[in-house]
This record gives C-alpha cells, structure tokens and sequence, in this order.
C-alpha cells in the first residue's frame, strides 16, 4: 500500500460550482498509482465538495438556488463579522460535505457515467480553495 498527498489551488468566480474531475484524476495519474482510494478534502468552512450530475449544468444552478432558499443571506443570522454571505455560506457547508471519497483504477475516477467530483464555493466574491487529494493505493 502506497500513500501519495498533493495539495490543489482552485480559483472560483465567486458563488457556484467548479469542476474538479479532472484536476483530481490528474493527480492520481502524476502518483503514478494503478488503484486505490482517491480522498478530496477542501479547507475551508464556507466552501465544499459534491459528486453530481456533470452533463446539465441546470442541476448546478437548481443546486445553488436550492441550497440559497434554504441558508437567505437576509436572514438575521448572530455572526456576521465577515458579511452577509459569510453565515450563509458556513450553513450550506455543513449540509453538504467537506470530502468525498471515491475509488479509481488506470488513472481514472469510478465515478458513475453521469456524475463529476465539484468544488462549491458558497461566498459571492472570488477566493482561491485548498483542496488536499490524498491517495493509498498500488
């Protein structure tokens, strides 16, 4: 069992979704690992990781205006140090994930036809994330 870690900077637009697919099995491929477990964990509180359909980008919008309903950014949340999208942004993120985890073989995640690895950013203006990929495999 090998064990390789790599550090990603995914720059996004502000509030939204960021394929991260292929950054992802990029790294698999540079490890130079056949099979294994592929771990995607993001460090930040007000952004987060999903594993969703990646042929409509409808269903990335739908996800947004679901997940914008359920955590308003006029809501009178307690802490609001770092603005009105800040509170919002740490509930979305508890509701969805900060890792996923997923199988991979020959440099390839085993993800489902229809579905792709997406970095969520839950803040309006831009940042750049951290995403720690950590891989065991052989």
């Amino acid at each position: 069992m090998t064990i390789y870690q790599e550090l990603l900077s995914v720059p996004t637009t502000g509030r939204g979704s960021v394929s991260v697919h292929r950054r992802v099995e990029d790294v698999i491929k540079r490890s130079g690992l056949e099979q294994g477990l592929c771990t995607v964990f993001v460090q930040h509180t007000s952004a987060s990781l999903i594993i969703q359909e990646n042929a409509d980008p409808a269903v990335q919008r739908d996800l947004q205006s679901w997940l914008d309903d359920l955590a308003p950014a006029d809501r009178p949340w307690e802490h609001a140090d770092e603005g009105p999208d800040d509170m919002p942004a740490h509930a979305k993120s508890v509701i969805t994930k900060t890792s996923e985890s997923i199988p991979f073989s020959a440099g390839r995640l085993l993800t489902g036809t229809w579905q792709g690895l997406y970095l969520l950013e839950h803040r309006a203006q831009a940042h750049t994330r951290r995403l720690v990929v950590h891989l065991m495999g052989e």
